[in-house]
């Protein structure tokens, strides 16, 4: 299937590693330009440098590692800008920072809250209402944030993650109202426990705050997912392909779910 997405530029937060990796390689793959923004510099560049080199050789596309926190606005201002600068233009944003710490409710404190929020709530909306004006004087934009099954199916020990995630698919729809008037498309994907680093840290993360072994945590989370297997990257990535793509042009607004079944209710 032709995507269409060739020659075109984005940004991706949170892409040195997991999800963000996956979602900066699939699109790199497609031909698209991509900004590829995480905290941790030495490991981004490295992720970097694998997605060029995966690459398809036909596909005549930038790979440029940026290290920002998205936590700060000024830091948000020159992502953009690098962006701009770079291809004169940003027709992708993939939200996906974010490292929300698990634990039980009466351990963990206000930085563990604020911090999420931070992060991955506010420095989302920070992202979208930095890209928008250069989306909408091209009358045209696609953006995907990666958000999560918590939002919806709230834990006990991922109160700080689960509270970001409702915001933000609250956000998610509300701003899309606005922007479909410029052509912007927003969308979220929620993935369910997916196979990364972070997965691993937070079932550590559970398993001290539930009194029990790390793998027992992994076990009790494997066993919770109807289809017996945690989420691969590529899948969401893959998604969020589909998404940025004009196959879907008339969903805004909405979100998926990737979760192997694991959400109980609408």
């Amino acid at each position: 299937m032709d995507l269409g997405l060739a020659g075109k530029a984005a940004i991706v937060t949170g892409g040195s590693a997991g999800i963000g990796l996956a979602c900066a390689t699939a699109l790199h793959s497609e031909g698209v330009g991509v900004l590829m923004v995480a905290r941790h510099a030495d490991r981004l560049r490295e992720s970097a440098r694998a997605v060029a080199a995966g690459s398809r050789q036909d596909r005549d596309a930038d790979v440029v590692p940026m290290n920002g926190d998205v936590s700060k606005a000024d830091d948000v201002t020159n992502i953009v800008s690098a962006a701009r600068n770079r291809w004169g233009r940003i027709d992708i944003l993939v939200n996906c920072a974010g490292a929300a710490r698990a634990g039980a409710f009466l351990d963990l404190t206000d930085d563990a809250y604020l911090d999420a929020w931070t992060v991955k709530l506010l420095g989302y909306m920070r992202m979208v209402r930095a890209v928008v004006p250069a989306m909408i004087e091209q009358g045209d934009g696609r953006i995907v944030n990666i958000v999560g099954g918590a939002g919806r199916t709230p834990d006990s020990t991922f109160l700080a993650g689960s509270t970001a995630n409702a915001g933000l698919l609250n956000f998610t729809r509300g701003v899309s109202k606005l922007l479909a008037q410029h052509n912007i498309r927003i969308n979220a994907i929620s993935p369910g426990v997916t196979a990364t680093e972070r997965a691993e840290r937070l079932a550590a993360q559970r398993a001290a705050a539930d009194g029990t072994s790390v793998e027992e945590a992994k076990a009790r989370l494997t066993r919770a997912i109807p289809l017996g297997h945690m989420v691969d990257p590529a899948e969401i990535a893959a998604m969020m392909l589909l998404l940025v793509s004009d196959r879907v042009r008339s969903m805004t607004g909405g979100e998926i779910l990737i979760d192997g079944g694991q959400t109980p209710g609408v």
